[in-house]
């Protein structure tokens, strides 16, 4: 019995598949299944993850419509004025129906809050970083002053400042809003600078801090000076700063 299985199983050269083993044996339980299951299984996955995300699409033509929404309103408060501007004109120059600015905003006076907040509160809020180390306090509040010159003075950011200049005496309620989230902050910013421009050294007359308005003044005049008599006599701001601070720090030395 041995050996006949034995000579059964290496006759004939190269072994082959026996009648046996074709009908006789049972294949292996979960081997088909198991092929099949090794290239269909990840397809559901790999839709899942290429399929789109509907909500989240949403989100960004939400974001869109609202940022069209502030450009709109930003020129037709730029055109006409605080008071003047309708909501009517802001949805038509943002393409969208009036029912869609009362999705985002009460009314106009938050959507100008909402340039206010966009617009200048993230720039005052580089004020609070402290100076780099081994940087002077005079280099930080330069450095601050340039790109406050450069992105509000220069910009349509300096327009809602102008606007709050010129409308905020008949709406008090958006002079207030400035104040809070920008110039109360600014103050404090500048007030603290000063502060360690004095710990320091740098600075030598201390009762500067109790009016930061004065290290600031010729940002707010270059603001007021761009729409008002620029086609005059054009300021060089940056430059009107810079003297500005040597009166504060002292000249500096050039070696």
């Amino acid at each position: 019995m041995s050996n006949r299985r034995t000579g059964s199983g290496t006759s004939g050269g190269a072994p082959s598949k026996s009648a046996s083993g074709r009908r006789g044996q049972k294949p292996a339980i979960g081997r088909p299944g198991e092929k099949a299951a090794s290239v269909k299984a990840p397809k559901p996955a790999l839709a899942k993850a290429q399929s789109p995300k509907p909500p989240s699409n949403r989100a960004e033509r939400t974001a869109e419509r609202r940022e069209a929404i502030i450009e709109a309103a930003l020129d037709e408060f730029i055109s006409r004025g605080f008071t003047a501007t309708r909501i009517d004109d802001v949805a038509r120059r943002a393409g969208v129906a009036k029912g869609t600015i009362y999705l985002h905003f009460k009314d106009k006076e938050s959507m100008f809050e909402e340039l206010i907040r966009t617009a200048l509160v993230p720039l005052i809020g580089r004020l609070h970083a402290p100076p780099p180390i081994g940087g002077s306090v005079r280099d930080a509040v330069e450095a601050f002053a340039r790109t406050f010159i450069q992105e509000v003075a220069s910009t349509r950011r300096g327009d809602i400042v102008r606007l709050i200049v010129a409308e905020g005496p008949r709406f008090p309620s958006i002079a207030d809003f400035y104040y809070r989230e920008v110039v109360s902050r600014g103050l404090a910013g500048m007030r603290a600078l000063i502060e360690l421009a004095v710990s320091r050294g740098e600075i030598q007359q201390k009762n500067l801090a109790r009016f930061p308005q004065i290290l600031v003044a010729p940002a707010i005049i270059a603001v007021i000076w761009q729409s008002l008599f620029s086609r005059h006599a054009p300021l060089d701001a940056t430059e009107m700063f810079r003297v500005h601070l040597d009166l504060i720090f002292g000249e500096r030395r050039t070696t």
